[in-house]
């Protein structure tokens, strides 16, 4: 059996971009990766995606339930070598909205991020963002059950659904 059921990549448009909206239901679908861990913990993952988000012009909301994660976060970021800046602050804080990355305990974008990088297993409604990014942990077999059951869930709301496991020198695209 394979780890994971068969994934949609969801249509593409006539310009070649992927298109995030169903208009049979008239609501948005969104394109969410689930990113399987198996080197490196969250700490380790996040920096480059976020690097890659902000070198797309986008904004990021990074969302756990775990509040000393996204502390651990905040200081991690600021310290990251690769890449060397990332521009961020905590959810409720002064200038939240002006933060290209914000993280937070709650789904709400005050930073109006369309990009959502979901960690421990945290699951929110994925219609308002164009991009998801679900980390989980794959040495944690209840992680990795869990993911499949959100899986199971966007792909049963026709969200497009990408499935990346960590490889040697990168993401691989994979399922």
């Amino acid at each position: 059996m394979a780890p994971w059921p068969n994934h949609q990549n969801g249509p593409i448009n006539g310009a070649g971009e992927r298109q995030h909206s169903d208009p049979a239901v008239g609501n948005s679908v969104a394109e969410i990766g689930f990113y399987h861990l198996v080197r490196t913990g969250v700490a380790d993952a996040l920096p480059p995606l976020l690097g890659k988000t902000l070198a797309a012009g986008q904004r990021a909301l990074v969302c756990a339930h775990d509040r000393e994660l996204l502390e651990a976060l905040d200081n991690r970021l600021w310290l990251c070598e690769n890449p060397d800046w990332l521009p961020h602050g905590m959810a409720g804080g002064a200038f939240a909205a002006d933060q290209p990355i914000l993280l937070s305990c709650s789904d709400s974008a005050e930073n109006g991020a369309r990009f959502l990088f979901l960690l421990d297993g945290m699951e929110v409604d994925a219609q308002r963002f164009e991009r998801v990014f679900d980390l989980f942990d794959g040495k944690d077999e209840q992680a990795v059950s869990a993911a499949r059951i959100r899986w199971s869930r966007a792909k049963s709301s026709g969200h497009s659904l990408i499935y990346w496991q960590q490889g040697e020198r990168g993401w691989i695209r994979a399922g």
